[in-house]
């Protein structure tokens, strides 16, 4: 397994590093079988460290969580129970999906832009065309996946929306999470 321990402008000591690795090969022994990689990445918001970890499984599913706290330490292992709840609270299910699953999920690169908010004529003034304002471009996965799978994945990673492509018939669909706390799920291929 591999494992990265990063900070954004904080450095890293070693018995830091040391203790993120022990807790999340631990953490990965306990509840994800064969986890392929961890990432910790440490960051400071004003008096506050910040944990953010993520764990990605086999399977292809990816479990997130963040934590603050006022000494990195803490914050780290705040963000280390969070994944651990998340965890074990999935265990089951995963190994039900995995099972089923006779090969790993399978994704597909897709593009991804951000565009500008449109906040950019606060004076009142009219753009000068309807074209949205391209910010960046990137390339984004889009897995297989069965419904339930894709709202497992959604709530593992803590994402309000997770686009993905149907393993049932391969059209692309959408889950999300409601303002109600229910699960929304787009399916356009059922619409005609």
């Amino acid at each position: 397994m591999r494992i990265q321990v990063s900070g954004k402008q904080i450095d890293i000591g070693e018995s830091l590093r040391n203790h993120v690795e022990d807790k999340v090969v631990e953490l990965c022994g306990k509840y994800a079988d064969r986890a392929v990689e961890a990432v910790v990445i440490f960051s400071r918001d004003r008096h506050e460290f910040i944990a953010d970890s993520s764990v990605h499984l086999p399977t292809g599913l990816t479990a997130q969580s963040k934590a603050r706290a006022g000494e990195i330490y803490a914050s780290f292992d705040a963000a280390m129970d969070r994944l651990e709840k998340q965890l074990r609270r999935y265990k089951r299910r995963l190994k039900d999906h995995h099972r089923n699953r006779e090969f790993p999920i399978e994704a597909v690169d897709a593009p991804s832009y951000i565009l500008a908010s449109g906040e950019d004529h606060a004076d009142g003034a009219e753009p000068e065309t309807l074209q949205p304002i391209i910010v960046a471009e990137m390339e984004t996965r889009v897995p297989y996946l069965s419904v339930g799978e894709a709202v497992m994945q959604m709530e593992l990673a803590g994402a309000g929306v997770l686009v993905f492509r149907n393993d049932a018939h391969g059209g692309v669909n959408v889950v999300y999470r409601r303002d109600d706390g229910n699960i929304g799920w787009i399916d356009p291929r059922n619409s005609q």
